[in-house]
């Protein structure tokens, strides 16, 4: 049984993990360990065949396995050790402080690690079909979208001909172009809300440039057939978004894709004891992207699911970097998440769902600061207010805001100096008129 100590462990191979664990390198730390559950690093990215990656962290179209190589590469030329096809059972507080890691895989057993820090980054899962309460039976033909993309684009099979998607996720938006590029028919894609939960290029491409039919505030109440599916009905939902009598629309088809939200994988930090934002369903971060645990920070989609891996990465550049931080200073009597006083909580109004981080502490900003949030609905014709002790600091203008798209705010050092004691933080959404 393996007993060892690290100075840093990261939780998940994907593209928030490598990029944590090259930047916690880059920052100086070099007891580094990975572990990853899956035969090899790249996470979700490895099935991710089509191109859109990139764009703001290379200046180049990748495509997923190409972005992801790219982590992949420098991990491997900084040497940081990895554990491949290693499930992590449990994360704890050991009584020194130090994070107590449980882990197995077929080489090793039974791994019973510890850590200085920990880099949370387990990505996120999709919702079952379970979750929808669609009645009918159980029949084949019933995929979640990420199940259809890995049989499509990593096992080679095609999961059926006629094809319904229920939800506009952008998981969902793609593989209705990529099944149709094998040759199935797509009928259509019926999203319950009134808006898509895509990005909206995503809408263009996928769907438009294709013919594929996007039905609003629409939703799947029968599924047709025993053995296999035979058929689907949708129907069109009020604002309670309940089904429309009279509404009813049926579709003869072998296949349906769900592709109705994604959830971060958070039973690890729920089990560490860390808060958890009931609406992002990750934890609640400040501005190191540091838990309620200290010495435990999370990135990307375990943290918030976000709309571009861009931003995941950049995002896991951080808590790398805070995490190295937190270790160099372990010793100090004054450690990287105790700075002797209360962090600012984030408010928020307007329409605003969530912001990331939930809280501050100005002097630990280095330079400056991204404060990521979304929207609860469309908007038209609005302005981001950001008030600095009650006072407009900073004021961002907004032709289009959807849910299906994150939003940001810059909190720069040189805004945050003009306050020599900052009391309160808000961010707002006004009519810009």
């Amino acid at each position: 049984m393996e007993r060892k100590l690290y100075n840093l462990i990261v939780i998940g191979g994907g593209p928030a993990g490598l990029a944590a664990a090259a930047a916690a390198w880059d920052a100086g730390e070099r007891s580094i360990l990975i572990l990853e559950r899956d035969t090899r690093l790249g996470g979700i990215l490895n099935q991710c065949i089509h191109n859109g990656f990139g764009l703001h962290t290379f200046q180049e179209e990748l495509t997923g396995p190409e972005y992801a190589q790219r982590f992949i590469d420098q991990v491997e030329e900084k040497g940081i050790a990895c554990k491949l096809d290693t499930m992590v059972l449990s994360v704890a507080e050991g009584e020194d402080g130090s994070k107590e890691v449980t882990a197995v895989n077929e080489k090793d057993g039974l791994l019973l690690l510890r850590a200085k820090a920990l880099v949370l980054a387990m990505g996120c899962r999709e919702r079952s079909r379970g979750a929808l309460n669609i009645p009918g039976f159980r029949p084949a033909g019933i995929f979640s979208a990420g199940t259809a993309q890995r049989l499509v684009n990593i096992e080679g099979y095609l999961p059926g001909r006629r094809v319904v998607i229920l939800g506009s996720g952008d998981i969902g938006l793609i593989m209705a172009r990529r099944m149709t590029l094998e040759g199935a028919k797509v009928l259509v894609c019926a999203e319950l809300m009134p808006y898509s939960g895509g990005l909206k290029r995503n809408i263009v491409q996928c769907l438009d440039d294709f013919g594929i039919p996007l039905k609003l505030s629409h939703t799947v109440v029968r599924i047709e057939g025993k053995e296999r599916v035979e058929g689907v009905v949708i129907a069109q939902v009020g604002p309670d978004r309940k089904p429309i009598p009279g509404t009813e629309e049926h579709y003869d088809c072998d296949t349906l894709l769900l592709s109705v939200g994604l959830l971060p994988e958070n039973e690890l930090t729920i089990g560490l004891g860390a808060d958890i934002s009931r609406i992002t369903n990750g934890p609640v971060v400040n501005e190191s992207l540091e838990t309620s645990v200290p010495g435990v920070f999370a990135a990307g989609n375990v943290l918030h699911v976000h709309d571009l891996v861009d931003y995941v990465s950049e995002e896991a550049q951080l808590a790398g970097k805070k995490a190295a931080e937190y270790i160099a200073a372990c010793g100090d009597a004054m450690s990287a998440s105790a700075s002797g006083k209360e962090r600012i909580p984030v408010e928020f109004e307007g329409g605003i769902r969530y912001t990331v981080p939930s809280m501050i502490d100005p002097d630990r900003i280095d330079g400056w600061l991204k404060i990521r949030f979304r929207v609860g609905d469309v908007m038209t014709s609005r302005k981001v207010v950001l008030s600095l002790n009650g006072q407009p600091a900073l004021t961002k203008k907004r032709r289009v805001m959807a849910p299906g798209e994150m939003e940001e705010l810059v909190l720069t050092r040189k805004l945050l100096d003009a306050y020599s004691s900052l009391e309160s933080v808000k961010i707002s959404i006004e009519e810009d008129q």
